[in-house]
């Protein structure tokens, strides 16, 4: 049991001011007269009924005896101490809820820098930009060399092309944090040709080979046989590989015949 002192604590800390007991408590202090004064008027009459039969018993009791127990039939509100246990457990297991139910941000994939060597060469008033399939540059006895020696005796063009600069090699480091994916190379490449292009204008690009068609000219094998425009190098022709035309000779009878509509670009302005 409670003595008085330990009681009005406990009271004192639930934030309770004024009580009256239920039931008769030990070592408990007189009551005090305020607590006895006429309650306020509430709307239910019934309550009120039995309010004032609380009252009126507890005022016939001796000032020196305990106050005997009074009936209620209305129950008196709970008052919950607030801990602050209570309330970071569910903060916590809410903030951890949150972080499940964000959605992942989504990596974007690491897409590998191509690799490619290419050879740019100029014969008469073309430039060609040839895929180098072996990455070394040409030797006057390669097969893919001389192939290309004969192709442009059959269009008309010069067969020892002046070679201009070294390879272009993709690429360009083997370590570092310097992007080299596709967008970066076909920028290098752009790039690498406008700068010839400017020293000295050309009236059609050879692009031999898929890598030169793809990064010169942003195009893919569909093109190949084709002349299209390039933004900043004018028009150029897309052709197989070197390396492709010698593995599938079939594809040159492809070749010669769109070259024989493009001849009149350039053998107009050699003569």
């Amino acid at each position: 049991m409670l003595n008085e002192p330990r009681r009005r604590a406990y009271l004192t800390a639930m934030q309770v001011v004024s009580w009256l007991p239920r039931t008769e408590l030990p070592f408990a202090a007189p009551s005090r007269p305020e607590l006895l004064a006429p309650l306020p008027v509430f709307e239910d009459a019934a309550v009120e009924e039995v309010r004032s039969a609380g009252v009126s018993q507890v005022s016939q009791t001796p000032a020196a005896s305990s106050p005997a127990p009074v009936a209620r039939t209305v129950e008196r509100p709970k008052i919950e101490i607030p801990r602050p246990s209570a309330t970071v457990k569910p903060t916590v297991a809410k903030a951890d809820k949150d972080e499940d139910a964000a959605p992942a941000v989504a990596k974007a994939p690491v897409v590998p820098p191509p690799r490619f060597a290419l050879q740019l060469l100029r014969a008469g008033k073309c430039l060609l930009l040839v895929e180098l399939a072996t990455g070394e540059p040409f030797q006057s006895r390669d097969p893919s060399y001389l192939l290309l020696k004969d192709m442009l005796r059959a269009a008309g063009l010069p067969d020892s092309p002046q070679i201009i600069g070294e390879p272009v090699r993709w690429p360009l480091l083997v370590r570092g944090q310097m992007n080299q994916g596709p967008e970066a190379a076909r920028d290098f490449v752009q790039g690498f040709l406008y700068a010839r292009t400017e020293e000295e204008p050309c009236t059609c690009l050879w692009l031999i080979g898929l890598p030169a068609v793809r990064f010169a000219g942003e195009a893919d094998a569909e093109s190949y046989n084709l002349e299209f425009q390039v933004e900043g190098l004018g028009s150029a022709w897309a052709l197989p590989g070197l390396e492709l035309l010698m593995d599938e000779p079939q594809r040159k009878a492809d070749v010669w015949r769109a070259m024989r509509k493009l001849m009149g670009r350039w053998k107009s302005v050699n003569e």
